[in-house]
């Protein structure tokens, strides 16, 4: 988003815990699982991860000018005169969707061996990729389609999830930050779940990896840049501080980590998304707009974090979330295609086909869910873990992502 992203996440419920002298956590005598509504689920995370891909979405659909605009037939700015400026803000929810994945990855890596979480995030995130893939590379080459896919070889090379790096043209737009997720992971995965998940060991973790953000600015070291990657770690970061607050309870070394992550993270969002007002741009962003919805960002997962959102125990929750990483992968590009016959070849209103198009890419996530995740992601999982390690995790958390 989790985009994933992280691009995306289900997350179990935490166990009652205590701290022995190294900071490793102990089961509580006699605890069980907090369970926030039923099923062990953080439910209000579901929420937050539909609503930051309908941010993203907004901003696809109406907050920029490029391939959108040939949809349309105009600009977002002529389409949507009054909502265009707010749309634009809608990027920002890809730096929300990495503060719950920090949450979650931190959660359901606790505890787990190295190959079962590797296991479970590569379950997770490519069955519902690799049909992406192959659905908006079907769809651009129909003839009556204006938009084309990549070549054959970089297609190919995209179902790998690991076209960046290796110089090759994206299919999904949005891949960019399934990119960062992966990274995330194998931070995480190296520094935290390989050695075994302690509360020292995650401060560790979440201190050394601020210092090495601030360091790559500094040194502009294309290796340090591409391994730490300073624009979006601060919140990975927030969300593991968070997390942190979420099992150990109201600590001044996690919120301390939460604090420092946010006031990084807003200054590399304000630089990478803020310019003067210009013609030249499609909107103008104000920093003090972009530090607020990032605040708010971080306050909604804090709420998560700390216990308030019991009320938020809604049972469409779960299904929103289960939505939440398929609509991530497919609404931009075949977005595009749906705007276009609804727009320009039916007649419909900007704003009716604006909320139609979102309908039917939540059709299409549901029918991704229903059709590939949940018949090749346990699949996938047992196959990488074996029997007896999958077994043991099922149900656990899935990824963020945008993802």
């Amino acid at each position: 988003m989790r985009p994933g992203a992280g691009f995306l996440a289900a997350a179990r419920g935490a166990v009652p815990v205590r701290v022995n002298g190294d900071g490793a956590s102990l089961p509580e005598p006699g605890g069980g699982r907090v369970r926030e509504g039923s099923g062990g689920r953080l439910r209000a995370l579901d929420g937050l991860r539909l609503l930051a891909a309908l941010m993203v979405a907004a901003y696809h659909y109406g907050g920029r000018d490029g391939d959108v605009s040939r949809a349309w037939g105009a600009s977002p700015r002529h389409e949507f005169p009054h909502l265009s400026a707010a749309f634009a803000y809608g990027c920002l929810g890809v730096q929300i969707f990495f503060v719950i994945s920090g949450f979650v990855i931190c959660m359901s890596g606790w505890g787990r061996p190295l190959r079962s979480f590797a296991a479970s995030r590569a379950a997770r995130l490519y069955p519902a990729y690799w049909a992406a893939i192959v659905l908006v590379t079907l769809v651009f080459a129909l003839p009556w389609v204006t938009y084309r896919t990549v070549s054959a070889s970089d297609t190919l090379v995209n179902l790998t999830m690991l076209q960046q790096p290796a110089g090759a043209e994206r299919v999904l737009g949005v891949c960019w930050t399934l990119w960062a997720e992966v990274r995330f992971y194998a931070l995480f995965a190296l520094c935290v779940v390989l050695p075994g998940a302690t509360r020292r060991r995650v401060v560790l973790f979440c201190a050394v990896w601020t210092l090495m953000t601030v360091i790559t600015t500094a040194s502009h070291v294309e290796f340090l840049r591409v391994v730490f990657m300073p624009e979006y770690a601060s919140f990975f970061i927030g969300g593991v501080g968070l997390y942190l607050v979420h099992r150990f309870g109201n600590d001044a070394v996690a919120w301390g980590i939460v604090a420092v992550s946010f006031l990084l993270g807003q200054h590399y969002a304000v630089a990478g998304l803020w310019h003067p007002p210009n013609p030249h741009y499609f909107s103008y962003r104000s920093p003090y707009v972009i530090i607020a919805v990032l605040a708010l960002g971080y306050a909604a997962v804090a709420a998560v974090a700390t216990g308030r959102t019991g009320w938020a125990n809604w049972r469409w929750l779960p299904f929103a979330g289960a939505l939440t990483y398929p609509f991530y992968l497919v609404h931009e590009h075949l977005g595009w295609v749906v705007i276009g016959a609804l727009h320009r070849g039916l007649g419909v209103p900007s704003y009716a086909a604006f909320a139609l198009t979102v309908l039917v890419m939540l059709a299409l996530a549901w029918a991704l869910h229903r059709w590939v995740e949940r018949r090749f992601t346990p699949v996938l999982r047992r196959s990488l873990a074996g029997d007896a390690a999958s077994a043991g995790v099922r149900g656990r958390g899935a990824a963020a992502g945008p993802h």
